[in-house]
């Protein structure tokens, strides 16, 4: 048995007893499920090399190879899905956006193997100067590798950009399963960007991909006893900016891929450039263990601030950071998460979480955390009576608080409470209280230390300037959202008052015409009208009671191209039967307008109610000799409404004679809620006018005298 045999058979094995393991921990889990599918496959790819090298013939061989070509075409989808949904909270929505993508990956290198096999390989198979293969590859072996090569790079850019969210304690569980992968992925990048660029089959390289696949194995299987890596939660930021070091890192090894070959034809002491890049892998793999080490960037924080007598933290970027990453915050999750990544990369505490306190000072709530999720939270129902001991006890605090050797009711809830994660870097060793204006907004907890070590005076200085002012930051917000509230409430009140005076509106309608039944029922145009009246009241009231719903939202406009005159004409017939006055009309030439001619029948109706109630007012209907507010003869009540375009405005005018109103109450009141001059009045039509005119992006213009009456202009654009 020879060298490429045993090293592939023992990645099969190892490499299939994994997927055993994933699948054996959680196998209703999706994220597991696919896990064990990716890893399966890997083992059977491994397998299969190992059997190609134990054939007898090289069409035995080649007949192996095809078969893992085949097989190696749904490793590409299998591990694009499982890097967008592995960690992730919201991994359906992930997988529903990258769909096309994933259907992609499976579908193209399937189809180039099955369809286009004959094209997968071109010319004679040479023999090198080390004992491999160099297979010539076709068409469709190179638009195959070269799908591999695109769908391993975002492979690897999902995998680092969750990463790179993940922090504290989920960045410790996972660190060696993105290793592992990436280690996996980045050879297999490496080994089917040199089939690409040098168009074939170097089957020396098998070697290089089979010892990744064995380290990542071993990287892999180091995540899984360590922690539950593949259970681990991360709630991706729509607002993060994203910069992937895998763009750059792909970039400059495309550049120096052509100087490693360089190297390797240059130098003939160098027989085996594979092995080379092999050390050179573990090398690299080695580096990267390393740098990500929790307790290596504490003994490098130690080893400054001992030797260089300078404090051990940067207080000044800390606090720049902070502010920086705070200022922009505008929910009380989002600003909870940021302080609790923040604690736990400047301490070197893998898990730190925040608590709300609600208003009434007696229940716990979740904010944010490091080792927790919400769904976890949600299904643990944390914190019960204990929870309002903590607050209590917590109350009166004003620096971190450590829990060892206390025995306090609340301290024991917490130890219960933290009793799933059973690892030492979980467990609570410090409460800190948020506190801002006097009150207790919420609570902090912080485990160890990656060694186990008390806070230092220093340490709690720090946490505790960071814990006011995280304090203040939840205060303003939940300031902020009260004012919120109370702005809904407002609108809510002012919607109402809209739909009140709606009502009242269809009230003085029907009073008219019961007011009138009695003395016209033997008329049948009266009837007619009379029926016509309350059908289109009471189709009014259903409308209104469908838009109940939208009361506290902001108005919402169901537009449609309208002919203004054709409707002008049909709001005055209609109002026609409840006005006391007759409306006369001068319609100019105006264009087709997009409207809701829903509400802006309300305003024109609401304008023509008020001119027909100013006449009223004015004494200039009711009598056979009408007088104005002096108490002269005056001329008989008039309503015109009128059209016309001026500029980039299509204008609806109407003009009355009434009673007019002060220019200081057109000024100062004219258009504000609950403000008339109407006895009977609510102050809420012509506010109301106003809001649908805006909607519109139109206005509405008056011009009144005491005594001489009243003109609207209601301005819509024409574009």
């Amino acid at each position: 048995m020879n060298f490429n045999v045993s090293i592939s058979l023992i990645a099969a094995v190892l490499t299939t007893g994994i997927a055993i393991l994933a699948l054996w921990r959680d196998t209703r889990s999706f994220v597991h499920r696919i896990f064990a599918a990716g890893m399966a496959v890997f083992a059977l790819e491994a397998g299969l090399s190992g059997l190609a090298y134990m054939g007898q013939s090289l069409n035995e061989f080649l007949y192996w190879r095809r078969s893992q070509f085949l097989l190696a075409s749904l490793l590409p989808a299998l591990w694009l899905l499982f890097s967008v949904s592995f960690a992730r909270a919201n991994y359906q929505e992930q997988i529903s956006r990258w769909k096309w993508v994933l259907i992609s990956s499976l579908v193209l290198p399937v189809t180039l193997v099955v369809l286009f096999g004959h094209g997968f390989f071109a010319g004679p198979l040479v023999l090198t100067q080390a004992p491999t293969l160099y297979l010539p590859i076709g068409p469709a072996g190179y638009v195959w590798h070269l799908l591999w090569v695109i769908i391993s790079v975002i492979i690897l850019m999902n995998l680092e950009r969750t990463f790179r969210h993940a922090t504290g304690h989920m960045r410790w569980q996972t660190k060696f399963m993105f290793l592992g992968i990436g280690g996996i992925f980045g050879t297999m990048l490496f080994t089917h960007s040199q089939t690409v660029l040098f168009k074939g089959v170097n089957t020396g390289l098998d070697v290089l991909d089979l010892g990744a696949l064995l380290v990542g194995d071993l990287l892999i299987l180091r995540s899984l006893f360590r922690g539950k890596p593949l259970n681990v939660s991360v709630q991706l930021s729509h607002a993060f900016l994203y910069n992937s070091f895998t763009v750059l890192i792909v970039g400059v090894y495309f550049i120096t891929v052509g100087v490693l070959a360089w190297v390797a034809v240059r130098f003939e002491w160098i027989r085996n450039i594979h092995i080379a890049i092999f050390l050179v892998f573990l090398a690299i793999m080695g580096i990267a263990v390393i740098l990500l080490s929790d307790r290596l960037r504490m003994m490098r924080k130690r080893f400054v601030s001992r030797h260089f007598k300078r404090p051990q933290y940067d207080y000044q970027k800390i606090w720049e950071g902070f502010t920086t990453q705070t200022t922009s915050v505008t929910q009380t999750r989002e600003l909870c998460d940021v302080v609790v990544r923040m604690v736990s990369e400047t301490l070197e505490t893998l898990s730190v979480s925040i608590w709300l306190v609600d208003d009434k000072q007696d229940r716990l709530s979740f904010g944010g955390s490091t080792v927790f999720t919400a769904a976890q939270v949600m299904d643990s129902r944390l914190f019960g009576e204990g929870g309002r001991q903590l607050i209590r006890a917590m109350s009166d605090q004003t620096m971190p608080v450590d829990l060892n050797g206390r025995e306090d009711d609340w301290v024991a809830d917490l130890k219960r409470i933290y009793g799933f994660e059973e690892t030492k870097e979980s467990r609570i060793r410090y409460c800190v209280p948020l506190s801002a204006g006097g009150q207790l907004v919420g609570i902090m907890t912080l485990s160890e230390k990656v060694f186990y070590e008390a806070l230092s005076f220093e340490e709690s200085e720090l946490v505790r300037t960071v814990a006011n002012q995280a304090a203040a930051g939840l205060l303003n917000l939940r300031l902020s959202e009260h004012l919120r509230e109370t702005r809904e409430l407002e609108a809510f009140q002012s919607m109402s008052a809209f739909f009140m005076h709606d009502l009242k509106n269809l009230a003085s309608k029907l009073s008219l015409v019961t007011q009138n039944l009695p003395i016209h029922i033997d008329n049948p145009e009266f009837r007619t009208d009379a029926l016509r009246t309350i059908s289109q009241s009471v189709e009014k009231i259903n409308s209104m009671n469908s838009r109940l719903t939208l009361l506290s939202k902001e108005m919402i406009l169901s537009f449609s191209r309208i002919d203004l005159n054709e409707f002008v004409k049909s709001s005055v017939s209609d109002a026609q039967s409840y006005l006391k006055a007759t409306v006369s009309l001068d319609l100019g030439t105006v264009p087709v307008l997009s409207i809701d001619p829903e509400q802006m029948h309300k305003v024109l109706e609401n304008l023509l109610m008020n001119a027909s109630d100013a006449m009223v007012a004015a004494g200039q209907i009711g009598t056979s000799n009408p007088k104005n507010e002096a108490g002269n003869p005056g001329e008989a009540g008039q309503i015109s409404v009128a059209t016309r375009c001026q500029d980039s405005w299509a204008e609806i005018c109407v003009r009355d004679n009434g009673c007019g109103m002060s220019r200081e109450f057109v000024e100062k009141s004219l258009f504000r809620p609950f403000q008339t001059t109407k006895k009977k009045g609510m102050g809420i039509g012509l506010y109301h006018c106003k809001t649908i005119m805006e909607a519109h992006g139109g206005r509405i213009d008056v011009e009144s005298e005491v005594g001489r009456g009243t003109t609207f202009r209601v301005l819509l654009p024409m574009k």
